[in-house]
């Protein structure tokens, strides 16, 4: 299936368009009106992002132009001119500066930061602990995390389920990265990460940000120590151990890259790149989950489906790595909560480095482009009925959406690196849940809106009413 290549929305192709560009100075897409500095667009996104772009995109069509001084700045919503962008001119595009250095006052300089060759040496060293290969062999001990997380939970009633998943997914990944669990510490951990992400997400609307020692960030720096006091104790204990004595996981290869070529890869390096595995290696998950669980509670046909499977398949035995391709309507329902609650509903804008054609538009070097998933995601010519919970649109029997649509990890050199890792986490944990627990909507609640701060996460901490199977696998 191709898209329309226009910059003109569907809606309105009887409208007057404007003639492509031909490189002319000051012509650019269509776009929302910006004063004269187009701050007052600025102000409007801070309050709602993605509804104020939808409202825009329904407009001014799948290429717009946002003037705000002193940038300018592209929307594409179109599904083949994104993939361009992110496949075809990858090589033309860096991360927004601005963005990166508020991530790195937590990620550091690791291979999420990172541009250039340095992004390249340090993708191409983590790449080995992400391949298929070595998250099946991780397999066993997700489902014992998996296993002995649900053994704590309530056999029924309310359930502060997002908490508890979070929970879950800071202990699989503490377990990757150290052969530790989270203990004590996990209610620490999830409060500093959604204060900082809430921080980050402030920050991105101020053209530079105050310094950490204003007193009103107060709580920015108690949750940056408490991170960062995390990550530093596990690094410490290590290097405390003789290296005969270190555990094959992600810290000790690190550590020996670090005992290799200590100037490509310092003790820093080391925390930078353990800091940004433990964040973005269980927000994704912890997020989708999440998500998940609201969707399975209101839709029970679907939730009754996918459990029945599960049971057909694995009975009351944990999920191996052989089990999941077995498990396809599981699967389903993920991808499908995936597309209505992308984790990242916004990719990392991208400024071009120099010039570039794109669809009938020619951009000069510097431009902005900004990539919100989330938009594609629910757009119905793609996804008919957008805000349905369908999982069957990822049978095989669906009909085909285009390429660029569904975006949930980006695309191109720099898709997430942790992909693989997230999708085999989050099946064996819906395998696991539904083997045990039913879940449901508590009476008189509304459904949970989304968030925006880094992560799409429910405004309010998601409860749901759990209740124990009556035999594992039922």
């Amino acid at each position: 299936m191709t898209t329309p290549t226009s910059s003109r929305c569907p809606l309105h192709a009887g409208s007057p368009s404007p003639a492509p560009l031909s490189g002319a100075p000051g012509s650019w897409p269509p776009g929302p009106a910006t004063g004269l500095t187009g701050w007052s667009l600025l102000r409007r996104m801070s309050r709602d992002l993605l509804g104020n772009l939808s409202a825009w995109q329904a407009q001014f069509g799948d290429v717009m132009h946002l003037r705000i001084w002193p940038e300018h700045q592209i929307v594409v919503t179109d599904p083949q001119l994104t993939r361009e962008l992110l496949v075809t001119h990858h090589d033309a595009l860096i991360r927004w500066e601005r963005g990166m250095r508020v991530f790195a006052q937590l990620h550091g300089h690791s291979v999420f930061i990172a541009e250039g060759q340095a992004w390249q040496d340090k993708r191409h060293a983590l790449q080995p602990a992400f391949s298929g290969k070595a998250v099946e062999a991780f397999v066993p001990t997700i489902a014992a995390a998996t296993a002995a997380a649900l053994e704590r939970w309530p056999a029924a009633g309310a359930w502060p389920i997002e908490s508890a998943l979070t929970s879950l997914t800071m202990d699989v990944i503490l377990r990757m990265l150290f052969s530790s669990e989270i203990g004590d510490e996990a209610r620490i951990a999830e409060q500093a990460v959604r204060t900082v992400s809430a921080a980050a997400n402030a920050e991105f609307y101020w053209p530079a940000s105050w310094p950490d020692w204003m007193p009103w960030k107060r709580d920015k720096r108690q949750a940056l120590a408490a991170l960062n006091g995390l990550i530093g104790r596990h690094v410490h204990a290590r290097l405390t151990q003789p290296e005969d004595a270190w555990p094959d996981d992600l810290l000790a290869r690190l550590l020996r890259l670090h005992r290799e070529d200590g100037q490509a890869w310092p003790l820093q390096a080391v925390r930078d790149e353990c800091m940004t595995t433990f964040l973005a290696g269980h927000e994704t998950a912890a997020a989708t989950l999440s998500w998940w669980a609201w969707c399975m509670a209101a839709h029970p046909e679907a939730q009754t489906k996918a459990a029945a499977e599960v049971r057909l398949g694995l009975g009351d035995r944990p999920p191996s790595a052989a089990d999941l391709p077995q498990l396809p309507y599981l699967a389903q329902t993920v991808q499908e909560t995936l597309r209505l609650y992308p984790t990242a509903p916004m990719l990392n804008s991208r400024r071009s480095t120099r010039p570039l054609a794109l669809g009938d538009w020619r951009f000069p070097a510097g431009t902005m482009f900004m990539l919100p998933v989330l938009l594609m995601h629910r757009d119905a010519r793609w996804f008919p009925e957008p805000l349905r919970f369908q999982p069957e649109r990822f049978g095989p029997a669906a009909a085909d959406f285009p390429r660029g649509a569904y975006l949930p990890f980006g695309a191109g050199p720099r898709v997430c690196l942790g992909q693989h890792l997230a999708l085999t986490e989050m099946k064996v944990m819906t395998a696991m849940i539904l083997q045990r627990f039913a879940l449901s909507v508590p009476d008189g609640m509304a459904a949970p809106q989304p968030r925006f701060n880094v992560s799409l996460r429910p405004a309010q901490p998601l409860q749901l009413c759990i209740s124990r199977r009556v035999e594992a696998g039922c």
